[in-house]
C-alpha cells in the first residue's frame, strides 16, 4: 500500500526537530518507523510532514548520570540490549528489550519510539512504570522531566505533545542482588503480548522489595502495587505464599477483550504470569 503525500525533514538537532514540528499543522516524528509507517500505508495516519530524528547525535547512546542509566530516545533496541553499561547497572532493561519484536525490528526500532508510542500491549511501558523511569521532553518552552506515573495518559497517548520530542529516558540503577524476570504470553512468536508480567525483586531469605509491571491489562501500563505489598516479607521458598500474593495481580484492571481472550481470561493470566515471573526471578 502507498501512503499519502508528505513533506520530509531530516533534523540534525533537537531544536531543529522541534522547530520543524511547530512549522507544520500536522507533523510526526520518524525514528524507527515500525509503528508509524504501517499506519501511513493503511491510510490510518496521513501527516503532512515527517521529521526524521535518526541522525540527531544527542538522542543516541547510553550514559550514566549519577546512579541513573540515561538512554537516548533514538538509540536502537539492539544497541540498548547489547550495551554493557545497561547490563551492568539495570540489566532488566536488556532482558525486556530482547522481547521486542524480531531481530529486524530491534535493529531499527528505537528505545524512545516504543515508549512514546504509548501502546500498553508493548513490552517497555510496564517496565518503565514499575521501575520509575523518567522522561526528558523538549519543546518550544524548553525541557521538562516527566515521571513514568504521569507519562502514559491513555491508549496511544503520552505526555509528549505534538510539538515536542522525547529526548532521553532515565532509569534507576538496580542494587546488587536484585533479580528480575519477564513473562510474556503471546499468540504468535515475537508478537504483541496478550498479557505480560515483569517482576523485579530483592530478597534475603524473604522478599524485601518487589516491583510488578503488567503489560496489556488496560489502556495504559499497570503497576500491581497490591501484589508488591503482599509479596514483601514472604519467604523466598514459600511457593504457596508467593502464589497467594500474586493471585490478585489482575484485580481492578480493565484489560482489552478481543479474539485472543476476554477480560476474565486476561485477569487470570496476569496472576499466573506474575507468579511465574516472581518464582523465576527468585531462582
Amino acid at each position: 500500500m502507498i501512503p499519502a503525500e508528505f513533506e520530509y525533514v531530516r533534523a540534525s538537532s533537537v531544536d531543529e526537530a522541534v522547530s520543524a514540528l511547530g512549522a507544520s499543522e500536522d507533523a510526526k516524528i520518524l525514528a524507527g518507523g515500525h509503528s508509524l509507517l504501517p499506519l501511513m500505508k493503511l491510510r490510518l495516519s496521513y501527516p503532512e510532514t515527517l521529521v526524521d530524528i535518526g541522525r540527531v547525535d544527542e538522542m543516541t547512546g547510553v550514559r550514566m548520570d549519577g546512579d541513573r542509566v540515561v538512554i537516548g530516545a533514538a538509540t536502537t533496541h539492539y544497541d540498548v540490549m547489547t550495551n554493557q553499561t545497561v547490563k551492568d547497572n539495570c540489566g532488566v532493561i536488556a532482558e525486556v528489550t530482547g522481547h521486542v519484536g524480531d531481530p529486524q525490528v530491534r535493529h531499527r526500532g528505537t528505545h524512545g519510539g516504543s515508549l512514546a508510542h504509548g501502546d500498553a500491549a508493548s513490552d517497555m511501558p510496564g517496565m518503565a512504570l514499575a521501575l520509575g523511569a523518567e522522561f526528558t521532553i523538549h519543546g518550544p518552552g524548553g525541557r521538562r522531566t516527566v515521571p513514568a506515573s504521569e507519562f502514559f495518559v491513555d491508549y496511544l497517548m503520552t505526555a509528549v505533545d505534538e510539538d515536542e520530542v522525547l529526548v532521553e529516558v532515565s532509569w534507576p540503577s538496580l542494587a546488587n542482588g536484585t533479580r528480575w524476570n519477564y513473562q510474556k504470553f503471546q499468540h504468535t512468536s515475537q508478537g504483541w503480548a496478550i498479557v505480560g508480567a515483569l517482576a523485579v525483586v530483592s530478597a534475603n531469605g524473604s522478599i524485601t522489595d518487589a516491583k510488578i509491571g503488567l503489560t496489556n491489562m488496560g489502556s495504559v501500563p499497570v503497576r500491581a502495587t497490591s501484589v508488591e505489598s503482599a509479596l514483601t516479607g514472604v519467604a523466598s521458598d514459600d511457593t504457596a505464599g508467593i502464589a497467594a500474593a500474586c493471585a490478585s495481580a489482575g484485580e481492578g484492571t480493565t484489560p482489552p477483550e478481543d479474539l485472543h481472550g476476554d477480560g476474565a481470561f486476561r485477569q487470570h493470566l496476569a496472576g499466573v504470569l506474575t507468579k511465574r515471573a516472581v518464582t523465576a526471578a527468585l531462582g
